[in-house]
């Protein structure tokens, strides 16, 4: 059974809870990092959680829900080794996996519905990496420069 971790902020927790029931339907076994409740939660620490799943191989893709998205994908795309997306439409939730080896979907829960929401997540869930030579050299790319950023990073953290 293949696993996939999920989380939302206070924004996203009800559209989290009806594609847990979904995934779990689809026989996933479902990651909840959170959050819980209605509750106010802040977004990174959400996506800090479901990048940790993915980090410590617990699962293979994620699930982030805020409001509208962004604030989801701006923060998982700072956490090593996560590709994520906002993903509004069918073809850029399969096309980001098949060309960007997207990792992560990101969806805005005051954007979404419910059932395009399945939709979006059924194309990420379902679509493989391309192993086309020009999708490889793009990702390859894409973590040269997150190598690069990490290694300043820590340069500077050395440095003070």
């Amino acid at each position: 059974m293949a696993s996939i971790a999920i989380g939302s902020d206070h924004a996203g927790i009800f559209l989290k809870e009806e594609l847990i029931r979904f995934l779990q339907e689809q026989k996933y076994a479902v990651i909840d990092v959170g959050t819980y409740d209605s509750s106010p939660a802040d977004y990174p620490d959400i996506a800090r959680r479901v990048g940790a799943a993915l980090q410590e191989g617990r699962s293979p893709k994620g699930i982030l829900i805020c409001g509208s998205g962004v604030g989801a994908s701006v923060a998982a795309n700072k956490i090593r080794g996560v590709r994520a997306g906002l993903c509004h439409d069918t073809y850029s939730a399969h096309q980001g996996v098949e060309h960007d080896d997207m990792n992560v979907i990101c969806l805005g829960s005051r954007v979404v519905g419910a059932e395009l929401a399945k939709e979006l997540v059924s194309a990420f869930l379902k679509a493989k990496f391309s192993d086309a030579e020009r999708h490889v050299r793009r990702v390859n790319k894409v973590k040269k420069l997150e190598e690069e950023a990490w290694q300043e990073s820590t340069r500077d953290r050395l440095e003070r």
